[in-house]
């Protein structure tokens, strides 16, 4: 069996913080969680273990996440001179972006196909590190990672998953996962 790492964090600071989109890895993260099919564990990484993080990472089979390749990632190139892009990785949100020709978002997907809503945003985790509320986070974070291993499995099983559209229609999309 591949040792599959479904990966997700959060930051520090927002875009604006920092001087926009362009500079994530000013971002800093404040939590990653992993959740390793090679043992069947959750962790949950601070920012002064982003070197074990990173180490999990490059070390899987492959590494799944949603939208991992153009922003978890280049958040953790302000930690390590790896290039984590030379990872396996499959980006759910950049496969579903590639059929569709927009990006969608997890709620939305998860939301329609797995009936399962996010519990809050970045917005939120951000306002939650300011508070010194890191276990909120880490909480938030690991819904994040099971929803996306969820997503992973049911789209591998079925061949597809929804989403509601921006009229509010459901539609429904093929996958080869």
């Amino acid at each position: 069996m591949a040792n599959i790492v479904y990966f997700d964090l959060e930051t520090q600071k927002s875009a604006a913080e920092v001087g926009g989109w362009d500079k994530k890895r000013d971002m800093k993260m404040s939590v990653g969680v992993t959740y390793n099919t090679g043992d069947g564990q959750y962790r949950i990484f601070s920012e002064d273990q982003v070197a074990d993080l990173v180490k999990q990472l490059t070390r899987a089979d492959k590494v799944i996440g949603f939208n991992i390749v153009n922003f978890d990632y280049e958040v953790l190139h302000g930690y390590t001179p790896l290039d984590l892009h030379a990872t396996p990785t499959l980006d759910l949100m950049v496969d579903l972006e590639q059929k569709l020709g927009h990006r969608v978002s997890l709620d939305a997907v998860a939301k329609s196909t797995l009936n399962a809503p996010k519990i809050a945003d970045g917005l939120q985790a951000l306002k939650w590190w300011k508070e010194g509320r890191l276990m909120e986070i880490a909480e938030y974070c690991c819904f994040d990672v099971k929803i996306t291993k969820e997503l992973h499995e049911y789209g591998k099983q079925f061949g597809e998953v929804s989403f509601v559209d921006r009229v509010g229609q459901k539609r429904t999309v093929k996958v080869k996962w």
